[in-house]
């Protein structure tokens, strides 16, 4: 008996000493930290509210401002920003609107109705090269007299007149109104682009080919412009087809699609009277004289008359 409770106790104490082993063992664990999950970043980006065809002005109503997780370069963030702009190539709903998915340059800059023309200018007919983007200018342009005036030529006289007035420089050199790229270091500049309303491209190309241009700087604040509705119609190359509505005016497209010819241009065409008047006549040739020959045959009752390089006789 005495021997069992020794053995009890003998168990009891090892147990004993296991269960201080476990808790000294969990009391030196490291106390479990919860884990929150991480918060996923987001982005205010402008998306497409619906398919954005190509071509077509953007509205702040086809956009919309949505978060999103990643930030795409050349994302917007307002929809104020892309009120105007002009999409090159369709852009599809709920997608984000990037700025190389949009119009740009010279494009954004150039007016409905007017097209981007370059011209070639040079030191002496470009205000010296000091033109500069968004200047004002107004376009003169010279002809020469064709000397052919009379064989079918298309220039009367020689002349110099104002083309278009008020005409805005896109760009000079290489440089243009946003910075796209800085001027020419050397000054020597070559061409210029001007923002030209469809219509007046004939006229504009037309000068330019068969005279000289001079574009003259004015000041911005100038309203003074052409009176177009003093000046005399130039007829079309082409004819338009008559329709039920030929009372109204042409547009500018098809009036640049019927075009001008350089003796309408030149006034040429429609001076009329006055401007045969006003040209110079042209030299006279004077006949070769006639000489009259001794008859040298005595048998022949006459003389011989030798007119230019034709000879006959003529009795007396």
């Amino acid at each position: 008996m005495p021997n069992l409770t020794k053995i009890l106790a003998g168990v009891l104490i090892a147990v004993a000493l296991v269960l201080g082993l476990f808790a000294w063992s969990l009391s030196r664990r490291p106390a479990l930290v919860a884990v929150t999950p991480a918060t996923q970043a987001s982005f205010r980006v402008v998306v497409a509210t619906h398919t954005l065809p190509a071509g077509k002005a953007i509205t702040v109503d086809d956009v919309r401002v949505q978060s999103l997780p990643i930030n795409p370069n050349g994302a917007f963030t307002d929809p104020a920003q892309l009120a105007g702009r002009v999409p090159n190539a369709e852009i599809g709903a709920e997608s984000p609107v990037l700025e190389s998915q949009l119009s740009s340059g010279l494009a954004e800059r150039v007016e409905p109705g007017e097209r981007a023309l370059a011209v070639r200018v040079d030191e002496g007919n470009a205000v010296a090269n000091r033109l500069r983007p968004g200047n004002f200018v107004d376009v003169f342009f010279t002809l020469k007299r064709d000397a052919s005036i009379g064989n079918g030529g298309e220039i009367d006289r020689t002349q110099a007149r104002l083309l278009m007035s008020k005409v805005r420089v896109l760009a000079f050199g290489n440089a243009t109104a946003s910075g796209d790229s800085a001027g020419d270091p050397n000054g020597m500049v070559r061409t210029a682009v001007l923002a030209v309303p469809v219509a007046d491209i004939d006229r504009l190309t037309l000068a330019e080919s068969a005279g000289r241009l001079i574009f003259a700087l004015r000041n911005p604040k100038d309203p003074e412009v052409i009176d177009q509705s003093v000046l005399p119609a130039y007829p079309g190359v082409l004819k338009t087809a008559a329709h039920a509505g030929a009372a109204e005016p042409l547009r500018d497209s098809t009036r640049a699609a019927v075009g001008v010819a350089l003796d309408s241009l030149s006034g040429t065409a429609n001076a009329g009277g006055a401007s045969a008047a006003a040209r110079p006549p042209l030299p006279h040739m004077p006949l070769p004289p006639t000489r009259v020959a001794g008859n040298t045959n005595s048998t022949k009752s006459g003389i011989e008359v030798i007119r230019g390089g034709r000879a006959e006789t003529v009795a007396w």
